[in-house]
This record gives structure tokens, sequence and C-alpha cells, in this order.
């Protein structure tokens, strides 16, 4: 395994065509099914590239930046475990070089109309879509890995990839879960005691939205499920899966919670449609 920290080394390395698994690094269990999910997508001849690099542009507040887990030596040891080829891990000054415009481009409308993460974290998807961006034109890879427990997120780099014609393929990697359901975070590590146990509402209020017949109930049972928690409910709704707009029959659905306890907030979405009707 190389480690690579600036453009030379990466494209020394081999980087170019490889499948690339973006992260922000803290690694768990989660990544490692996506790094997994990219080395049967490479083939038994191709590269996994994975890249490690807590993006400033894409926090909303300082403090959840400087809060976030860094953990690179760790991180590199499971990488090479799992038979990753190549890990990019650059200093802020390579990827956004000094006198050197990085674009964001016109973001897609999955970005700013859901009324969701673009709410809640203004500028998020500004900085998601630069560091793809810089993170494709630095590695050119063939394809990336996105977790879908990020929904919004991974519909956001679609579309940006399908826009501007970028000709890299988006592969979705499946949510990984805990044992009692919660979905793999690296923000996990930072939920107080109280709050770990409180938080298994979240993919329990997922659950419940299932068994329901339609959006208002849906809803309903997934609120009641995090008030009870004593959660901070910042949304729980049934949307369109692709547009995170309102959901419509014969389309696929998705039922998506964003919720806090203490300083941490925890994410996590589903399929969803109908009882008595497939999930898409």
């Amino acid at each position: 395994m190389v480690i690579a920290r600036t453009r030379s080394e990466l494209d020394a390395a081999g980087a170019m065509g490889s499948v690339l698994v973006p992260t922000m690094g803290a690694l768990h269990e989660g990544h490692a099914a996506l790094f997994r999910l990219a080395r049967e997508h490479a083939g038994p001849t191709g590269r996994v590239s994975v890249s490690i690099f807590v993006n400033p542009t894409q926090f909303n507040e300082a403090a959840d930046f400087d809060r976030y887990p860094r953990t690179l030596d760790a991180d590199c040891e499971i990488c090479e475990r799992l038979g990753v080829d190549v890990v990019f891990s650059p200093p802020p000054g390579v990827m956004y070089p000094e006198g050197e415009e990085v674009p964001v481009g016109p973001l897609p409308a999955v970005a700013t109309e859901p009324g969701l993460e673009d709410a809640r974290r203004p500028g998020h998807f500004a900085g998601v879509c630069q560091v793809v961006r810089r993170l494709f034109a630095l590695a050119r890879p063939r394809a990336a890995v996105f977790g879908e427990k990020d929904w919004q997120q991974l519909q956001v780099v679609r579309a940006m990839v399908r826009r501007e014609g970028l000709g890299v393929e988006i592969v979705a990697g499946p949510t990984v879960r805990e044992a009692d359901g919660l979905a793999m975070s690296s923000r996990n590590r930072l939920l107080e005691p109280r709050c770990r146990a409180a938080v298994v509402s979240v993919p329990r209020a997922l659950d419940a939205a299932r068994g329901e017949s339609d959006v208002a109930r849906a809803e309903e049972a997934m609120r009641r499920g995090l008030a009870e928690a004593g959660l901070g409910l910042e949304y729980a709704v049934i949307r369109d899966a692709e547009t995170l707009l309102g959901a419509a029959p014969g389309r696929a659905g998705r039922a998506l919670i964003a919720a806090r306890c203490g300083a941490v907030r925890v994410i996590d979405n589903a399929p969803w449609s109908p009882a008595g009707a497939a999930n898409g």
C-alpha cells in the first residue's frame, strides 16, 4: 500500500482509473464495507484508492470541525489490512492551494431545494461538491463509492456527476449498522452513554414508518418515537428517494431522520413505500 500526500505522489502511486472511496477518516466497519465493495467493483486486476481528508469547507461550525476525530495511523492500518492500494491523505494546501481557485460549480437542485441537510447546514453541500470535484480531478478515478447513510449527499454527488458529465461511476454502499441497529458513524464515538442509549430510537423510528400506510402517519410515527426518546428533532420526513422533494405515487420513497442528543447530530434513512407495497 502506498500513502500519497501530494499530486505527484498520487500520480506515481497509480491512482488514475482506480475505484475511489472518499472519506474523512476515523474509519470503522461501515467504511470497511465500502472498501470491500470498491474491491469487488475494481475486480481482481483493478486498484482501490481511499482518500482521508477532513474537509473544512463542508463544516458549518468551527467547533464541529475541530472535534471531528482524526486517527490517521489507525486508519492506514485498516486500509492496509483490507487490501487498499493507495491512501491519499493530502494536507489542506494540496486540496486548496493558495492562489488557485477550486471551483464549486452550480449546485444541483437536490442540494438546495429539499429543506433537509441543505437547510440545517448552509453551505455544506457547496463544500461537498467542491471537495468531491477536487478529489476527482486529482485522483482521476473511474468509479467512486459513497455510503447510503448520507442519503442526500449521495443524491447530490450523483446529480453533480450526471449534470457536469464528469465520467465517474457512482457506486452506492448500503448502510452498515451496529448490533442494536444504529447506523455506524465516525461521530458515534462522541456520544455520551445517555445519548448512545437514546439514539437507538432513530433506526426504530424508521422501522415504525415502514409499517404505516401513508406519508402523514409514517412521519407521525417517526416523530413520536424520537420524542419519546428525548431526542431533539430536526426532521423526520418521507420524500421522493431521488429528488428528496414530496413523495409521489409510483416512485421510490425514502424515510429520512435528523436528530440531536447533546452535542452530537445523528442522521439516518431507509427505503419507504406504503404498507403492503414493495419498498423502493
